[in-house]
């Protein structure tokens, strides 16, 4: 193996992202890291300042590129940004995301030590202003997300899939890159595929990315109702895929529904499952936001009921139709004699 550190291409799609890309772009600029680095931004047709600010970080700073994705969709942009790259780590970070100070040179210790084809690490919500900062404690809580590593933390060891990821572009090319027809859930699929092709999948807390929280209720409703949708589809497209974490959401749905109908219509007693839900998630939501300002200790209930119903309602109402269609997208996984290669600086 070459003492050099092996030079790494950061990729990043983006959709409507002018408040957050050029702080992201600087956490990825300003990273400890030795090696050779470029920053390739796939820009989706945005109605806001997106282009501009890109346009601007590209003359700025020559490592910095960008591609076009008309479709606006998350894995056509992180093909276009892959095949637009050249180095031999991949590293995906969103426009939202705020890399910390070592996460590349941590990724890439990581990579070699354990032969892994992508380590990933710590969704670390943080917000902004109080309705952000809800929503963070609600989504780094097990009341919100159950037990998710990427979420809550954990210990380093193989998963089934991380957070955005960090990959040996070789593992990326062998298997064709990402599904586009996984609107969601784009990352579980491959590294599915990587895992099926006796790839390992590594999830370390050393790794940790900053998110910023969706800024509204309306806003994190639809991004959890796709979560729910694109999880059934999982579900679908992978049998055994499911558990217990995941049917809580629709499951609470379900019940709080049929209460809600029997309270109304045949006795007050049917109020309880709503009653009991909503109790739970306001005890939930004292030690989540400890430290918090009132008021963003007050909205937390709100960012909880939100994520769970809206996820629920996405799981529920998923189509089959939509199942069917990303089946019949399928790739079989692609097996390498040598998944564990040293990688090349």
């Amino acid at each position: 193996m070459s003492t050099a550190a092996p030079a790494v291409s950061v990729i990043m799609p983006v959709l409507n992202e002018e408040r957050h890309l050029r702080d992201s772009v600087r956490h990825i600029l300003q990273q400890e890291y030795v090696g050779e680095m470029e920053v390739v931004i796939a820009l989706g047709p945005s109605t806001d300042r997106t282009d501009e600010i890109a346009a601007e970080l590209v003359r700025e700073d020559p490592r910095v590129h960008t591609v076009p994705n008309p479709t606006g969709r998350t894995p056509a942009a992180l093909n276009a940004a892959i095949k637009a790259s050249r180095h031999p780590i991949v590293v995906r970070v969103d426009g939202h995301g705020m890399l910390s100070p070592d996460y590349i040179a941590t990724a890439v210790r990581l990579l070699e030590e354990t032969g892994a084809q992508n380590v990933g690490g710590i969704m670390h919500a943080e917000g902004e202003n109080d309705w952000e900062r809800a929503v963070a404690a609600a989504m780094t809580s097990k009341v919100g997300v159950g037990n998710a590593a990427f979420h809550t933390g954990g210990e380093a060891g193989p998963a089934e899939t991380v957070y955005l990821g960090v990959f040996r572009r070789a593992a990326l090319e062998q298997q064709g890159g990402y599904n586009e027809e996984f609107i969601r859930a784009q990352d579980w699929e491959l590294n599915f595929r990587i895992r099926e092709a006796g790839g390992l999948i590594w999830f370390s807390p050393e790794l940790r990315v900053q998110y910023r929280p969706r800024p509204s209720v309306r806003a994190l409703a639809k991004q959890y109702k796709d979560y729910g949708r694109w999880r059934h589809v999982v579900a679908r497209y992978h049998q055994g895929s499911i558990n217990l974490r995941y049917l809580a959401p629709p499951t609470a749905l379900c019940a709080i529904a049929a209460g809600t109908v029997v309270g109304a219509a045949l006795t007050p007693l049917g109020f309880v499952i709503p009653g009991g839900y909503l109790a739970a998630i306001v005890a939930g939501s004292v030690p989540a936001g400890r430290g918090l300002p009132l008021k963003a200790r007050l909205q937390i209930p709100v960012a909880l009921a939100t994520m769970h119903m809206s996820w629920g309602f996405g799981f529920l109402t998923s189509p089959r139709s939509l199942a069917r269609k990303v089946i019949a997208s399928r790739r079989p996984a692609v097996r390498d004699s040598s998944p564990d290669a040293p990688i090349d600086a």
